[in-house]
């Protein structure tokens, strides 16, 4: 085995080991920030690079930091709502416009969650098959089904700690890979060099490309999970581990798409494909193209998992603990097999996009209600107009977001 394959090993399984030290696992703000990071790394990560190339080619790394730096401005949205809104809302007597607008928000999130964990779930499943060559869509609904029902049940029988435990170990393995494969791309760009020139999008209009990009948004999606963990964290812990999150996040992605670029020109243009990078990564090291399907199974896992806490969190919110989190686990997931046996995911997964961006906009309109009421000085001002400004390009993204190819 070539020395780079065995120095990816070993550093792979230091960080893994690093993260699951009793220091660590039982870290509360970790634990906390463990979820958002789950579901912001999931699908996406994987696809992003051979999609940014597509659309605008070698500015890729420039789109991907202005996709996050949305996402992040997004995410403030979410933590201002987490310390000024919650305790508002929570109040039985609270302003009924505001208590309509959350619960809006909260029906079209729980609507998407359902969508992305199926959609999750159901990619992971024909990933897994496709490489025993049983990709066939009646062992892949088998597959999803069974897998539903275990995250259902052992969340129902263990609550909240059991999801996040699963969660923690899928995403350690995912991280530990993921900084191996940047690694590995940065010793490849070290010894081939840093050559871009055959990274190319000249197919496109303007309009599409905007149209795509707005789409891309959703990729990173996952951050506001921490609003729905108010039974396990203080809003501090929740504001703060979010942040860190989506700032740990975005380094990941805006770096492995920068070192990506140089191997993009070995795709065809016109023709992107999730699995891309499984192809893409084995110019690097040749150990890289196995770790990356275990990547992707643990994307998906711990993204579909996240987004099921983040479902059972919101429900027993919704309804004042008169649905707990344990029976919305089974609750997800009788609607997830339901959707798995009667609908085409890839189809579908469109509308959980265009729900994500309205749940986005609800809660940008609760921030500039409740920054509205506030006594006028300048602060206020700017983040009145940094609200109108967000709003605005969440509107676009309901209405104009286009799938990439």
């Amino acid at each position: 085995m070539p020395i780079l394959d065995i120095t990816l090993i070993l550093v792979a399984s230091a960080i893994f080991l690093l993260l699951q030290l009793r220091r660590v696992r039982k870290n509360l703000f970790w634990t906390a920030t463990v979820t958002p990071l789950a579901s912001i790394i999931g699908s996406g990560f994987l696809i992003v690079a051979p999609l940014l190339a597509e659309v605008v080619g070698k500015l890729a790394p420039l789109a991907m930091a202005a996709i996050a730096g949305v996402a992040i401005w997004i995410g403030s949205v979410i933590r201002f709502n987490i310390r000024h809104a919650e305790p508002l809302l929570n109040q039985a007597d609270g302003d009924p416009h505001l208590q309509l607008m959350e619960q809006m928000s909260r029906v079209v999130l729980f609507a998407a969650y359902v969508i992305s964990i199926a959609f999750y779930l159901r990619l992971m499943s024909s990933f897994v098959l496709e490489g025993f060559g049983y990709n066939v869509a009646l062992w892949a609904q088998i597959m999803t089904t069974v897998i539903l029902l275990a995250i259902s049940a052992i969340g129902a029988w263990s609550g909240l700690a059991g999801l996040e435990r699963m969660e923690t170990v899928s995403v350690s393995i995912k991280l530990a890979i993921v900084v191996s494969l940047m690694i590995g791309l940065f010793h490849h760009n070290v010894v081939e060099g840093f050559q871009i020139d055959g990274v190319v999008a000249d197919h496109l209009t303007i309009g599409e490309k905007l149209g795509m990009l707005a789409g891309m948004l959703l990729l990173v999606q996952g951050f506001e999970t921490s609003r729905y963990l108010s039974n396990g964290y203080s809003a501090a812990i929740r504001a703060r581990s979010m942040l860190l999150a989506q700032l740990l996040s975005s380094v990941m992605y805006v770096a492995f798409v920068a070192l990506l670029l140089p191997l993009l020109h070995h795709l065809e243009q016109g023709r992107p494909d999730e699995t891309s990078i499984i192809f893409l990564s084995s110019f690097a090291a040749s150990i890289l193209p196995l770790m990356l399907i275990v990547a992707a199974v643990m994307s998906q896992f711990s993204a579909a998992v996240a987004d099921t806490v983040g479902s059972g969190g919101l429900m027993e919110e919704q309804t004042s603990g008169r649905i707990s989190a344990a029976w919305t686990y089974l609750i997800v997931a009788a609607l997830g097999i339901l959707l798995v046996w009667t609908a085409d995911i890839f189809e579908i997964v469109a509308i959980a996009s265009r729900a994500f961006a309205a749940y986005y906009l609800l809660q940008t309109g609760i921030s500039f209600v409740l920054r509205a009421r506030k006594p006028t000085n300048g602060l206020k001002v700017l983040h009145l107009l940094s609200l109108t400004v967000l709003g605005a390009i969440l509107l676009a993204v309901f209405f104009f977001a286009l799938p990439v190819g």
